[in-house]
């Protein structure tokens, strides 16, 4: 029964964590998104991006220069400074000109759209409008096809004029935010009345010869890779590029963007490396991901979810082997670390931009927190109660403390262990009760076994049983005791000691006295619980407790209370004994030599 709730609870879980991974709720989302944003920021490399170079109209420039919008002029300008002086790659406006302007300058800017390495920007909307918004003349658009990824459609658009219709490369610069507000996806390609539309970034790779595309999901989304920082991209002030104050290495050879960070012109997004930056660095992120892909840098998204349900998989057979051996608490420490190790490996997976919910599998994680964790709680504790009852009847209270402060990590399955036997007995126990009533005889019977029992247990022995008027015990289990034989022997001189009070209140009374014989032998032993289904008991089973018998009977005719085997009197340390001499134990071959301790 144990390992069917282990097993339901870690398939449970596991089922939790693909049902979060496939169906996730809103709230979770959020909060999916949340640690994902967090593990973008970490892993986000401040290194130099080389490759892309962000043309600034901020608030600077806009000072130096003039406020906006510019003469068109001024951006011919600026277009044809990268593009010739500078020897930019390709330049890429993320502006959008729905109005015709100076003649001059729109007749300029057409040209270098027309015939240069310029991509112009175009913006869709996406939001479902009673009156879509459709300003300006839409260029670029690819005939959608079964070879074309999915797209997005959008309702409107502001693109534009139609002086620059003939633009050879033209992006959407239009995005839809998460729910939350932050901008993490793009269109990869965007739909509208049967075309096909490219992004921003993809255009501009377009008018260099080079023709990538994004992956995209199942909505026609792609998670835009903000592998680079902020801060490793080059951002020129527009300002210093048309006066000439930028050296020419800084662009040459380089994809440009231009763009704004100025408040004013409102072009100011949210995403997962900053909570307001500017439009252009989401296309720049866009660009270098594309770039990473062309030098064979292939994310592989949709490999995410094949590992997420690998290392689940993984985690219930780790947590059914896992919680057989282990406690309650080392249970949650390996929960613990399992959480620790997904979460490594879902940050260096984010890092590498796989698709997969970085929190699904810490749901099942939670639920295991839940349910099998007290499960197994209580199954410890109930087991635990178990083992201190059944202490509770062979051994003393302290001992009981003992176990319970090591954290009860003593069970009852059987195991060898050195102990030191104490066998004691009545001796003269027919003579002394025979001419005894029967509530007589089991009254003295009762106190003699006192005797016997209250030093076993002060001195923190194990008692085994009792057999007739006398008792086994022994000291080593279920705690080990490296001083063992003394405190066996203390035991038998306290028997002793506790006879000779006996029978000093049976004097009194004019009865005749009792006698004790006591065999102590160390030695080797199975202890634990033993016995059949039907009955059981904690117990121990050895030679030694044989020859501590026979040392207890050879006390008759060694006419000594008290004999110890060699073993035992190997291992005392603070008694000093005198050799009774050497004898055979009945029944064997055996001779050994026996000791004795003088009171």
């Amino acid at each position: 029964m144990t390992w069917l709730v282990r097993i339901g609870c870690a398939l449970a879980a596991l089922a939790l964590a693909l049902v979060m991974e496939w169906q996730r709720p809103d709230m979770l989302v959020r909060l999916d998104e949340g640690l994902r944003d967090a593990f973008i920021r970490w892993s986000a490399t401040p290194s130099p991006e080389n490759r892309v170079v962000v043309v600034d109209i901020g608030d600077a420039a806009l000072r130096e220069l003039g406020p906006w919008p510019w003469p068109r002029q001024k951006m011919a300008d600026l277009v044809e400074v990268l593009l010739s002086q500078y020897g930019a790659r390709a330049v890429g406006l993320d502006i959008v000109l729905p109005q015709a302007g100076a003649a001059q300058g729109d007749a300029r800017l057409a040209a270098l759209a027309a015939f240069g390495p310029l991509s112009l920007a175009q913006i869709f909307d996406y939001g479902e409008r009673m009156n879509p918004v459709r300003e300006g003349v839409l260029s670029g658009g690819m005939a959608s096809n079964h070879t074309l990824p999915v797209g997005v459609p959008a309702s409107g658009f502001i693109a534009n004029h139609a002086g620059l219709k003939g633009a050879r490369c033209v992006g959407n610069v239009g995005y839809q935010p998460d729910q939350d507000g932050v901008l993490r996806h793009i269109p990869a390609l965007t739909l509208h009345q049967g075309l096909a539309y490219p992004s921003l970034a993809q255009a501009l790779l377009a008018c260099s010869g080079l023709a990538l595309d994004a992956p995209s999901n199942a909505q026609g989304l792609w998670r835009v890779p903000y592998t680079y920082a902020q801060e490793a991209y080059t951002v020129i002030n527009a300002a210093d590029l048309l006066r000439e104050r930028i050296p020419k290495s800084i662009v040459q050879g380089r994809f440009v963007l231009v763009g704004s960070s100025s408040l004013g012109l409102g072009d100011q997004v949210s995403t997962p490396l900053s909570a307001l930056t500017a439009g252009v660095m989401v296309h720049a992120a866009s660009l270098s991901g594309l770039l990473d892909m062309e030098r064979g840098l292939v994310p592989l998204p949709r490999a995410g979810r094949l590992l997420l349900v690998a290392w689940c998989a993984l985690s219930v057979m780790l947590i059914v082997a896992g919680f057989a051996r282990l406690s309650a608490m080392k249970s949650v420490l390996l929960l613990a670390g399992l959480m620790l190790a997904w979460l490594g490996m879902a940050f260096v997976g984010t890092s590498q931009h796989l698709e997969w919910s970085v929190t699904a599998p810490l749901w099942g994680y939670v639920l295991l927190l839940f349910t099998a964790i007290p499960y197994e709680w209580w199954r410890t504790q109930r087991q635990g109660r178990r083992l201190l009852a059944t202490f509770s009847h062979y051994v003393a209270q302290p001992v009981l403390d003992e176990i319970v402060r090591r954290d009860l990590q003593y069970s009852l399955e059987p195991s060898l262990c050195d102990i030191t036997v104490l066998v004691a007995d009545m001796a003269g126990y027919t003579q002394l009760t025979s001419s005894l009533p029967l509530n007589q005889a089991a009254d003295v019977t009762k106190a003699f076994l006192g005797c016997l029992t209250r030093p076993v247990l002060e001195g923190r022995g194990t008692l085994d049983r009792y057999s007739g008027d006398g008792l086994v015990a022994f000291w080593g289990a279920p705690l080990p005791c490296p001083d063992q034989a003394d405190l066996a022997v203390k035991a038998a001189l306290d028997m002793m000691a506790e006879v000779d009070a006996f029978n000093a209140v049976r004097a009194r009374a004019g009865l005749a006295p009792a006698g004790v014989r006591i065999g102590i032998e160390s030695g080797r032993a199975l202890v634990g619980d033993l016995g059949t289904p039907f009955r059981s008991t904690y117990t121990a089973v050895g030679d030694c407790i044989n020859f501590a018998s026979r040392l207890e009977a050879a006390g008759r005719e060694l006419k000594s209370p008290l004999v110890i085997g060699a073993a035992a009197n190997a291992l005392l340390t603070q008694h000093t004994t005198t050799a009774l001499g050497e004898i055979q134990l009945r029944g064997t071959e055996t001779r050994i030599a026996v000791y004795t301790v003088l009171r």
